[in-house]
């Protein structure tokens, strides 16, 4: 990354912005108001907490334009996490990456609709291209997975943590499984157990209590998602707490996979849900293992006619909303707006 961005003309400073200590900060901002002078810099573009309170403080010394994107649902929990947390929602623009993302800055910033911007997170749709999937990869994932090519595949992507609902799609697996509904579903949880052994641990001897060995698999660590979601019959985002943003949800879509997500945070904005002809995928109550495992059941039934349907919907909504290039081009505007400069205008000529 780094090299990609000197060959774009960009210039990489090093700078231990990481720190929440005050004194440091403030160091900190000294120091990057010295790189703004010495480098003529017009604007400075914070994505996270610590940076952006050293940031804060260089530009308003330095009388340039500050941004922030929000990526995250700080500042909920305590006075003095919220206050820590208020500084993403003090740019001169604040960039929300959903339209959940953004109700939630105003109420808990105060940040004014005039300064909020919506700017979904983009994703490369060139990587993640169902025309540039290989037989080969699909063989290695199976492989891996040891799923038969004839064997529909459950896809839950999502790191070990509670949060992302593995439990709950366990026993939706079981109930579905009771009802005769599974067939030879293989389902997968994808994803690191990084400090979470222990959880990992929960989560196999649940899928032994539940006797579901033979058709729920964890497998760590994909390295190949765009070749994982092709093989997917459905995409499950489980979780259980709100986000900001549903980044497998729109990486599932590209891939023409339909997606059953909760009901939850910025969820509903990835997809278009099942009540709408043109459907994407299918939302649920969070923590609902019965409602989760009627989705499935639909999802499973779905004839190859149907599910080729809603998967070009999927990677027409995904190209139309989640782009890299509609998330950079509307970044630059933001920046336009601040400064009086045209990048929207260069960067529409470069994409040429």
């Amino acid at each position: 990354m780094n090299e990609d961005c000197r060959q774009a003309g960009g210039e990489i400073i090093n700078f231990p912005a990481a720190t929440k200590n005050p004194v440091r900060i403030l160091a900190n901002a000294h120091a990057l108001k010295r790189v703004i002078q010495l480098h003529n810099v017009d604007l400075i573009h914070a994505r996270s907490r610590a940076p952006a309170w050293s940031a804060l403080l260089a530009t308003r010394k330095a009388g340039i334009p500050f941004v922030t994107t929000c990526h995250g649902s700080h500042g909920n929990r305590g006075r003095l996490r919220k206050a820590y947390s208020r500084v993403m929602g003090r740019g001169d623009r604040v960039i929300a990456v959903s339209q959940y993302s953004a109700d939630f800055i105003r109420a808990q910033y105060g940040t004014p609709p005039t300064r909020l911007r919506t700017i979904y997170r983009g994703i490369d749709l060139n990587r993640f291209n169902p025309s540039l999937i290989s037989p080969e990869r699909l063989s290695r994932i199976r492989t891996l997975w040891r799923v038969k090519e004839t064997q529909p595949i459950v896809l839950h992507a999502a790191r070990l943590t509670r949060l992302k609902g593995h439990r709950t799609l366990i026993e939706a697996v079981a109930q579905l499984f009771a009802q005769g509904g599974l067939g030879d579903t293989i389902v997968i949880l994808a994803g690191e157990a990084a400090a979470r052994d222990a959880y990992r641990e929960e989560l196999e001897q649940g899928i032994a209590a539940a006797k579901m060995a033979d058709h729920i698999r964890l497998v760590g660590y994909c390295d190949d998602m765009p070749a994982a979601f092709s093989l997917a019959h459905v995409s499950v985002v489980a979780s259980t707490r709100a986000e900001t943003f549903g980044l497998v949800s729109a990486e599932a879509q590209a891939m023409c996979c339909p997606v059953i997500a909760t009901d939850l945070g910025a969820n509903p904005e990835t997809l278009i849900p099942s009540l709408d002809k043109n459907y994407t995928g299918w939302l649920c109550p969070p923590s609902d293992a019965s409602a989760l495992s009627e989705r499935l059941a639909t999802a499973l039934a779905l004839s190859t006619r149907e599910r080729k349907a809603i998967g070009m919907r999927a990677r027409a909504h995904a190209l139309a909303r989640f782009s890299e290039e509609s998330m950079q081009r509307a970044t630059l505007a933001v920046y336009d707006e601040l400064l009086g400069t045209k990048l929207v205008e260069t960067f529409d000529h470069s994409s040429r």
